[in-house]
C-alpha cells in the first residue's frame, strides 16, 4: 500500500494521518529543478506532493492526478491558493491528456506510487478490505466502470478463476471461481465479508495454516482490485507514454507494492535502457544505430528497516529510477 493512513473524523469528512513510503528518497530521485513541471499521477494524499512543491520557485509547476474522487477534494482544498499546482482526475496512464488540457507540453519528473492507498484500504465503504464489512466496489474511482460485485455477479467461472490466478497467483483458484459461482445462484455478492469468507472457506485449512498470519483472501482480494481498475494496463500505457511526454533528463520514479508491477517496470526499463545486441560483423550506419531511451538511475531502492518498523506496509515496496536521454 502506498501510505499507512489511520482514519480520523466523520464518515462524510474522512482526514488520515499517514506515513508516506520512500518519502525523501522519492522526491530526491526526482532531481527537481526550481522551474520544472513535475507530475505525481497517484497523488493519494500527497505525502510526496507536500515535498516537491517545497523545492519549487514561482515558476515552477507541479500536476495532481488521481481517479479517487476524495484524493481529488483533497489536493484542491489543500493548494486552492497555490497557483504552481494543477490537479486533473483521471487515470495517471493519461498524464499526457493531463499535461495538455493543464497547459505543459512535457514533464521533468514523473512519479508513480502504485497500489491502492491505506484511505482506501481502511476506509469500509469502499469495499478495499477483507477485514472489515462494507460494500463490495473496489472501484478507485466509484463512480467510473463495474464494481467488483456487479463483476463477481456476472462473469463466467473460467474468467474469475483465471483473474484471481493471474493477478494474485492463488493456487485455489478454480476453486474459489466455482465456489463463487454456486453461491451467487443463492444469494448475490453484496459485501466484503461475504466475500471472504467464502474465500476462507474454499481454501483447505492445511493449506491455510501453511501461512499464519496471512488472511486466506489476500490474494483474491488483490487480484480482483487490480482487474477492476485495470491496474497493470494502465502502467503499461503509462510507461510507453513516458518515452515521449518526458523532456530530456527528465526523471521518471515508480514506486511498487507487488511483483507484477515491478516486474512490469524492470522489464521496460531494461528493453529501453539498454542497445539491442546485434551479430558480431554486422555493418551499421552510425544513423541507423538504436540510441536507449532511458539510463538506470542506481539500483532499486527498498524502505529502510526503521520505515518498514514505523510503516509496515512499506515492507513490499520497491523503487525504481530513470533518467531521459538526450536525443
Amino acid at each position: 500500500m502506498k501510505d499507512d493512513k489511520r482514519n480520523k473524523g466523520s464518515k462524510d469528512d474522512k482526514e488520515f494521518l499517514h506515513e508516506t513510503v520512500l518519502l525523501n528518497e522519492a522526491v530526491e530521485a526526482l532531481s527537481i529543478k526550481e522551474n520544472g513541471v513535475y507530475v505525481d499521477a497517484t497523488f493519494g494524499r500527497g505525502g510526496h506532493s507536500a515535498e516537491i512543491i517545497k523545492q519549487l520557485g514561482p515558476q515552477g509547476r507541479l500536476l495532481l492526478i488521481d481517479k479517487d474522487p476524495l484524493a481529488i477534494a483533497h489536493a484542491k482544498g489543500a493548494y486552492k491558493h497555490d497557483e504552481r499546482v494543477r490537479v486533473w482526475q483521471g487515470s495517471f496512464k493519461d498524464f499526457p491528456v493531463a499535461l495538455q488540457e493543464t497547459g505543459f507540453c512535457k514533464a521533468d519528473g514523473l512519479l508513480l506510487d502504485l497500489g491502492v492507498s491505506s484511505p482506501q484500504l481502511d476506509d469500509a465503504s469502499r469495499g478495499f478490505s477483507f477485514m472489515r464489512d462494507g460494500a463490495l466496489d473496489m472501484r478507485m474511482n466509484p463512480a467510473v466502470g463495474e464494481s467488483a460485485a456487479e463483476w463477481l455477479g456476472r462473469a463466467a467461472e473460467d474468467e474469475i478463476a483465471n483473474v484471481i490466478y493471474q493477478y494474485g497467483d492463488e493456487r485455489f483458484s478454480r476453486r474459489i471461481a466455482r465456489a463463487i459461482v454456486e453461491k451467487r445462484a443463492e444469494t448475490p455478492f453484496s459485501t466484503t465479508l461475504q466475500l471472504a469468507d467464502l474465500i476462507t472457506a474454499a481454501i483447505p485449512r492445511k493449506a491455510q495454516r501453511k501461512e499464519p498470519g496471512k488472511h486466506p483472501a489476500t490474494r483474491s482480494f488483490q487480484a480482483i482490485r487490480i482487474f477492476i481498475n485495470r491496474e497493470l494496463d494502465d502502467l503499461h500505457e503509462c510507461l510507453d507514454s513516458s518515452l515521449e511526454f518526458l523532456t530530456a533528463k527528465g526523471r521518471l520514479v515508480v514506486i511498487s507494492f507487488h511483483s507484477l508491477e515491478d516486474r512490469i517496470v524492470k522489464r521496460f526499463l531494461k528493453s529501453h535502457s539498454q542497445a539491442p545486441r546485434l551479430p558480431r560483423g554486422l555493418p551499421v550506419m552510425d544513423d541507423q544505430l538504436y540510441k536507449p531511451a532511458f539510463r538506470l538511475i542506481g539500483k532499486p531502492v527498498k524502505p529502510s528497516k526503521d520505515e518498514v518498523a514505523v510503516n509496515v506496509r512499506s515492507r513490499s515496496a520497491i523503487m525504481r529510477i530513470a533518467e531521459k536521454r538526450e536525443s
